[in-house]
C-alpha cells in the first residue's frame, strides 16, 4: 500500500524491527488523533450500549488472532513474544461484556445486541477478521506479529488512559467491567489495579525485545511486518468509523490526544460545517444589500454627557481665572501653587480638564 511504501522508503531497515515499527507508524499515531470514534472512546462519551458493541467487535478480532497465535506458537518469528498468560485479551473482553450487560458470561453472545451486530456485521469487522484468518492459513504466518503489536502495545499504552475514562463514565468500581485493560506484572500471579506504569513499561520492553529476536536481521521480513502494521492500523480506524455518535457529548468539547491505543494511518474526513443562516428565514430569501457605512445621530445620553463636559470645562476656566486674580498666583511661587491647583482640578473632573 502507498502509506507503507512511503514509510519504508524513509526508514533504515537495518534497525531492529521494534524501532522500525515505532518510526514507521509515528505519522499514523498522529493521524489517529483526528479519528472521531477514537475521541469519543477516549473521552468516555460513547453510550454504554455502544461501548459494549465496540467490545463485541474487539472480542471477535482478539479471538481470531489469539487463536492464530496459538496455532503458530512455535513459529520462530512468533514464539519469542508468545505469552498467552500475559497478553490474552479475549477472555477478559468476554468477562467485561457480561458484566456490563449483567448477563452470565456463557450467554452474552445470544444477547440481542450481539445477534443484531452479527446479523449484518460491519465490513470493517469482517475484513479485519478475514485478514487474520488468511494469515493464519498461509504458509508464512509471520505477519501476524504486526497485528499483535498494534493491539497489545496499544492496550498497554493508550488503553490505560481509556480505562480510567471508562471507569468514570459508567460508574464502575473495583476493576469490574475493565479487565480488558488490566495486565499482570511480568512473572506476577494475577492482574489488577496494583500493576504500575513501571510494570507495564517492562512488559512493553520485553515484547519489543522478543520481536527483535524473532524477526532478526532480515530486511525483507521487517518491510513485510511494517507493511502489515500499516494495514492493521487501517482496520482499526475502520472500526472507529462505524461507531455511533454519543447521545450526549462532553461539555468541555476539547480534543483528547490518545497515547496510541489504535494508531491509524487513515485520516477521517472532517465533517462539513453547517452553513450559517444569518437571515433566520428561507434560503430562497433574496440577499439584502450590504451596508458599508451608516451614520446616525448619537443617542440622547451621549449628547447629555457632551453638554455636561462643556459646562464642566467652562466652570473650571472660570474658577482658574478667579483664583489667579484673587489668590495672587504670580511669579515662581505662583507657578508652584498653580501646578498643585491644576492637579486638584484634574482629579475633581476625572482628568477631563486640561
Amino acid at each position: 500500500m502507498a502509506a507503507g511504501s512511503t514509510a519504508m522508503n524513509a526508514i533504515d531497515l537495518s534497525q531492529p524491527v521494534a524501532n522500525i515499527l515505532r518510526q514507521g507508524t509515528a505519522a499514523a499515531h498522529e493521524r489517529a488523533e483526528h479519528s472521531q470514534g477514537a475521541k469519543w472512546l477516549a473521552r468516555g462519551e460513547l453510550d454504554k450500549e455502544e461501548y459494549v458493541r465496540f467490545l463485541m467487535m474487539l472480542w471477535h478480532i482478539y479471538d481470531a488472532f489469539e487463536r492464530a497465535l496459538e496455532q503458530h506458537a512455535t513459529h520462530p518469528v512468533l514464539a519469542p513474544t508468545h505469552n498467552p498468560g500475559l497478553f490474552a485479551r479475549s477472555a477478559n473482553i468476554a468477562a467485561d461484556i457480561s458484566y456490563l450487560l449483567d448477563v452470565p458470561e456463557e450467554s452474552w453472545q445470544s444477547h440481542p445486541l450481539h445477534t443484531t451486530l452479527m446479523a449484518t456485521p460491519p465490513p470493517a469487522l469482517t475484513q479485519y477478521v478475514g485478514r487474520i484468518r488468511e494469515l493464519a492459513a498461509s504458509p508464512d504466518p509471520s505477519r501476524l506479529l504486526a497485528h499483535a503489536y498494534v493491539r497489545y502495545l496499544g492496550d498497554l499504552s493508550g488503553g490505560q488512559f481509556i480505562r480510567r475514562r471508562i471507569v468514570k463514565a459508567y460508574g464502575l468500581e473495583d476493576g469490574a467491567g475493565v479487565s480488558f485493560y488490566e495486565f499482570r506484572p511480568l512473572g506476577g500471579a494475577s492482574a489488577g489495579t496494583g500493576t504500575t506504569m513501571g510494570d507495564l513499561k517492562k512488559i512493553k520492553e520485553w515484547y519489543r525485545n522478543g520481536m527483535n529476536a524473532g524477526v532478526g536481521d532480515s530486511t525483507e521480513l521487517k518491510a513485510a511486518i511494517l507493511d502489515e502494521a500499516q494495514l492493521a492500523f487501517d482496520y482499526n480506524t475502520a472500526l472507529f468509523d462505524v461507531l455511533n455518535p454519543p447521545s450526549t457529548t462532553s461539555s468541555s468539547g476539547s480534543d483528547v490526544e490518545i497515547d496510541s491505543p489504535l494508531h491509524s494511518p487513515v485520516e477521517s474526513t472532517p465533517p462539513t460545517p453547517p452553513a450559517t443562516d444569518l437571515s433566520h428565514s428561507s434560503p430562497l430569501v433574496k440577499e439584502q444589500p450590504k451596508v458599508v457605512f451608516e451614520a446616525s445621530e448619537p443617542p440622547a445620553e451621549e449628547r447629555l454627557v457632551s453638554l455636561s463636559s462643556v459646562i464642566a470645562l467652562v466652570a473650571a476656566l472660570s474658577i482658574t481665572h478667579m483664583v489667579l486674580v484673587i489668590g495672587g498666583f504670580t511669579g515662581e511661587r505662583g507657578m508652584v501653587k498653580l501646578e498643585a491647583f491644576q492637579q486638584w482640578l484634574n482629579g475633581l473632573f476625572g482628568g477631563n480638564a486640561a
